[in-house]
């Protein structure tokens, strides 16, 4: 499998809302920087000209998706309402993604185990090469995670982090300098790991 084409890529965000975290430690820091890894790489993701899609799940319930996240991915970026657990089940978000004409979906978001889960099975049994930034994804219990990402990984779907993801992304010296000033402009510094 080759390393990940920003040009073939689809940054898609699941879920990132506040009533999918945690409010108890070590849980709630845990969700916290799940969503500073995600932010830094929809900053990324927006330099590079690469899409997104946002999906949310029941918003009037779980709030709205994370404004950091928002703000750095743009105004125009589509936010959808995701009333099924995978997004392959909601035939507009699959349209929104499919107007991308991207052929690789790499996800973030919350919940690892069932809507990041049944998302990237999904987009992977439509078609896309599926791509999930371990990091930047979350569940409120951390064997859950783990689990969601060995499920995931049994079933064909790419397992990453974010660093790694942004850095296939840009490829050579010069585009990883260009592009890490203008995010730390933004002052959205790299995570640590």
């Amino acid at each position: 499998m080759p390393l990940v084409d920003r040009s073939e890529s689809v940054l898609v965000v699941v879920d990132t809302q506040p009533g999918f975290f945690a409010t108890a430690e070590p849980e709630r820091t845990a969700a916290l920087d799940a969503v500073d890894k995600a932010v830094w790489l929809a900053s990324v993701a927006r330099e590079l000209d690469i899409p997104a899609v946002v999906t949310e799940e029941a918003p009037e319930d779980e709030g709205a998706t994370e404004p950091r996240l928002l703000e750095r991915l743009g105004p125009a970026v589509p936010v959808m309402t995701k009333p099924a657990f995978g997004l392959a089940g909601c035939p507009d978000i699959v349209h929104e993604i499919l107007q991308t004409k991207r052929s690789t979906a790499v996800l973030t978001g919350f919940e690892t185990d069932v809507c990041v889960l049944q998302s990237a099975v999904g987009l992977k049994d439509l078609g896309f090469r599926t791509v999930v930034v371990a990091d930047a994804s979350y569940t409120q219990k951390d064997s859950q995670h783990e689990f969601g990402l060995r499920r995931m990984q049994q079933l064909g779907v790419e397992i990453v982090h974010a660093k790694g993801i942004a850095y296939e992304w840009m490829r050579t010296v010069d585009v990883a300098n260009e592009t890490r000033r203008a995010v730390n402009a933004t002052r959205q510094p790299e995570p640590r790991p």
